[in-house]
């Protein structure tokens, strides 16, 4: 997982929907996206498990991975890796970091290197209007999954080199997301999973800062 790559992920830290009554029929559109941006407003923080599978189309290979994620706006974020292996990628206002602990490296940037896109800089600010940085429109032919949660799809007005889309599986009865999910330019899927959820806890900055540990090769990216 590259930094950019990783910073892509914090996009769902502000992705909620609360407050909706489920009816039974699909909602109209406009009114999902005015709850995700109410609540997106309201966010200062998260922290969630998250599960991470991600497929390489080359060679057909998926890996499976799991951990942590914690989110303060603005500009701070910290995915905790744990299985299989232990990784960590941190990004605060200053220093971009992604430390592989099997390997001891570190690899660090300034941050405002790996924000080049003015849609993930809206997103990580606490700027972003989802209406004004996406397209938004109900997945088709289904707008539910089996289980009757709601399927969105997300395509960004600035284009990416990251993703063209991200799709979105919103929980049917309490209108949180429970899935993520897109392609990358070379056919590679990703798929998030976000479980036990808690927000606006009051996390600490101590949380986005880090210091490689002793032994540790670093590497500086331009």
């Amino acid at each position: 997982m590259t930094i950019k790559t990783g910073f892509l992920f914090a996009i769902l830290g502000f992705l909620f929907l609360p407050g909706l009554a489920f009816s039974g029929e699909i909602p109209p559109l406009e009114n999902v996206v005015q709850k995700v941006q109410q609540f997106y407003e309201k966010t200062e923080d998260l922290k969630a498990d998250f599960v991470q599978e991600t497929t390489v189309q080359s060679i057909k290979k998926t890996e499976r991975e799991a951990g942590r994620l914690f989110f303060k706006i603005p500009r701070n974020m910290s995915w905790e890796y744990t299985k299989p292996v232990g990784k960590k990628l941190v990004i605060n206002s200053e220093k971009a970091w992604l430390y592989l602990k099997s390997e001891k490296i570190a690899y660090t940037q300034k941050s405002d290197n790996v924000l080049q896109s003015q849609l993930l800089i809206n997103f990580f600010s606490g700027a972003g209007k989802l209406r004004d940085d996406f397209n938004i429109k109900y997945a088709e032919p289904a707008y539910r999954d089996k289980d009757g949660h709601y399927l969105l799809v997300l395509t960004p007005r600035q284009k990416t080199g990251l993703f063209n889309a991200l799709q979105l599986t919103v929980d049917k009865n309490n209108f949180y997301i429970m899935q993520m999910s897109f392609d990358d330019a070379f056919g590679n899927s990703t798929r998030l999973n976000f479980s036990n959820i808690i927000l606006n806890s009051g996390l600490t900055e101590k949380i986005f800062r880090f210091k490689p540990p002793a032994g540790v090769q670093v590497f500086e990216i331009p």
